[in-house]
């Protein structure tokens, strides 16, 4: 009995705690960190954060080679089915919708991968507050990679499955916001916390480290010539992500 009261204090009270950090955002503390489907059935975890207004998103995502997806019309619908089976280019292809706080997706953005809407990077954002730390409206997202269409496991319905790595979109996005010039710092906040067997709301199976990175977008478009500032985490999370990134390569090369 000791050991499991010991084991669920350290689990459950002492770790958690030590892991929660949103000093370069504090107005985020105590925000959900999940998104849910139409069912309410929890979805993909929020990874990414923005700050910025919704123009300097909009501007910075197309300057990075990001599209705008397409609002799910029938339609769209219609297109994005003829690109899957017909294997045609439909870059600006429809996202299911997924929700945060109650609310869908403010804004939508992928990237495609080969020929079809099958496979494609892609970036689902909220806007959580006005101003932020930084006097700016800051965003929350879910960034995950479709690497097919299937069932979902849940309900039958015919869906996208995700790659279970979310935390390399989160990656993919820094990178291409700062190789355009659009992205003025970064830093992380507490998310999820760290994730090894999670499930999305289709029941695909995802892992993370269970950290939001924050992206200061750049202000009007103004194209940055210096690297992103890249803000330091307190050293309890330096040593949780290292002990992390031992563990999820582990995992990678054993989920090949």
């Amino acid at each position: 009995m000791p050991a499991l009261l010991f084991y669920g204090a350290l689990a459950y009270l002492l770790l958690p705690s030590l892991w929660r950090h949103y000093e370069h955002q504090k107005k985020l503390d105590g925000l959900p960190m999940v998104t849910s489907t139409a069912q309410g059935i929890p979805g993909d975890p929020i990874n990414i954060g923005m700050v910025g207004s919704a123009r300097d998103i909009l501007c910075a995502m197309h300057a990075a080679g990001w599209y705008a997806a397409d609002k799910v019309t029938w339609r769209s619908g219609l297109e994005i089915s003829g690109s899957v089976i017909f294997d045609r280019p439909y870059p600006t292809a429809p996202v299911s919708p997924l929700y945060y706080a109650g609310r869908v997706e403010d804004f939508a953005f992928e990237r495609p991968v080969g020929k079809s809407a099958d496979q494609r990077h892609h970036v689902r954002l909220w806007k959580v507050l006005d101003e932020g730390d930084e006097g700016r409206p800051v965003w929350l997202g879910a960034a995950t990679f479709d690497r097919g269409v299937g069932f979902s496991h849940y309900t039958a319905a015919i869906t996208h499955h995700i790659a279970p790595d979310v935390d390399a979109e989160r990656t993919l996005i820094a990178g291409d916001l700062a190789a355009a010039g659009m992205l003025a710092a970064r830093y992380q906040v507490m998310g999820l916390g760290p994730t090894l067997l999670g499930r999305n709301g289709g029941g695909d199976p995802y892992f993370t480290d269970g950290e939001v990175w924050v992206l200061r977008l750049v202000e009007s478009c103004a194209k940055r010539t210096e690297p992103p500032e890249i803000l330091p985490d307190p050293p309890a999370i330096v040593f949780k992500d290292t002990i992390w990134n031992s563990v999820a390569d582990l995992y990678r090369a054993n989920s090949r």
